[in-house]
């Protein structure tokens, strides 16, 4: 039987504090967590949506800040606020008949209770799995099951519970597609060392093509990163956009040549490629994380080895046909199918507690 055709499910997403969900502009896992809350209620499942900001998705909302703390991100804090407020909310979901079936937990402190739940928690896992990360998610052990977003991020770490992969996905048919192209690069991301757009502007200029960043720099870090490596690099070819609201960035994913995507570190996905897929703009990327997983080399943008491959790359992106980008974005990483695959590892998991249980 079809998954949408089975019992609905009642689950819990907890998303991070930081911004709205979906956020206004950037967010990047508050607008996965939006598109999935409003898939699962599409299927059936009765879905309780608990974060910051308004009530902006079809699933039920429980508000914990009112406005999302989005300046003092990573810091402690307000995940610690979130997890606990999340805790009484589900406290009182159950009190008022309402019990859920599982938690899928977005957050880094939630996961912390879930030893102390009788239902399982899902933890989705947005960034590296490394370092001091690595050994939290050793500690909580089998009281969470994790999901990979990409095999690459999974592979980092074999040894952790992984219930599962299931790509990250975008609301395809709400992404512009154009098939003729401006004579433009894009650049999307966060202005750091290992989204790398000082790499971005240099392979730009090397295919003698301008480019157009749009990125967040609020930071301290972020800023002192552009200062160092962007300001530098700034003339007439390169214009500045700032953090881009949803028709401003597909706006301009739709119209460039291609995204060029230098990253420096393993990106467990990087959700800015399928959008630009999906508008029919190829990916120029660096051989990273999940960039194998995600682009198809000589089809749907070009994969390369090292920053002095950029340029010929670009100059060969208008080569692509637009048309197959949008094409692999529809057939791997539509909404439906992300739904899919979380209801797939939410149903084993509840269906395992009751066994047991019985």
């Amino acid at each position: 039987m079809p998954l949408q055709q089975q019992s609905g499910l009642r689950v819990a997403l907890v998303a991070p504090p930081w911004f709205e969900v979906p956020p206004a502009s950037y967010g990047g896992i508050e607008a996965v967590v939006a598109d999935l809350a409003d898939r699962l209620v599409k299927h059936g499942n009765d879905v309780l949506l608990i974060g910051s900001g308004r009530d902006q998705t079809k699933a039920r909302f429980a508000q914990t800040y009112a406005v999302p703390p989005s300046e003092q991100l990573g810091q402690p804090v307000p995940e610690v606020v979130q997890a606990a407020a999340a805790a009484r909310i589900l406290e009182a979901e159950s009190r008022a008949g309402r019990p859920v079936d599982i938690v899928h937990d977005h957050c880094l402190a939630g996961p912390l209770l879930a030893r102390g739940r009788e239902v399982p928690t899902v933890v989705t896992m947005h960034g590296p799995v490394e370092g001091e990360l690595l050994e939290y998610f050793r500690e909580l052990g089998d009281t969470i099951s994790l999901v990979a977003i990409s095999d690459a991020q999974r592979r980092r770490a074999p040894e952790l519970p992984w219930a599962g992969t299931v790509h990250n996905a975008i609301d395809v048919a709400a992404y512009p597609y154009r098939e003729d192209k401006d004579d433009v690069v894009a650049w999307l991301g966060r202005y750091c060392q290992e989204k790398a757009p000082h790499l971005a502007i240099d392979a730009a200029r090397g295919a003698g093509l301008p480019i157009i960043c749009a990125g967040k720099c609020t930071e301290p870090p972020e800023r002192a990163y552009f200062k160092a490596e962007i300001e530098p690099r700034l003339g007439p070819d390169v214009s500045q956009l700032g953090m881009a609201d949803f028709d401003t960035k597909t706006d301009l994913l739709a119209r460039a040549r291609c995204l060029v995507f230098p990253i420096q570190w393993e990106e467990p996905f990087g959700l800015v490629m399928i959008e630009a897929m999906a508008c029919g703009t190829p990916v120029v990327a660096l051989r990273r994380g999940s960039v194998p997983e995600v682009v198809v080399d000589g089809v749907t943008g070009f994969v390369v080895d090292d920053p002095s491959e950029l340029p010929e790359a670009i100059v060969d992106a208008k080569t692509l046909d637009p048309a197959a980008c949008r094409r692999h974005v529809e057939q791997n990483f539509d909404l439906d199918l992300m739904a899919r695959g979380y209801e797939r590892i939410y149903r084993s998991l509840t269906s395992a507690t009751t066994s047991v249980a019985a």
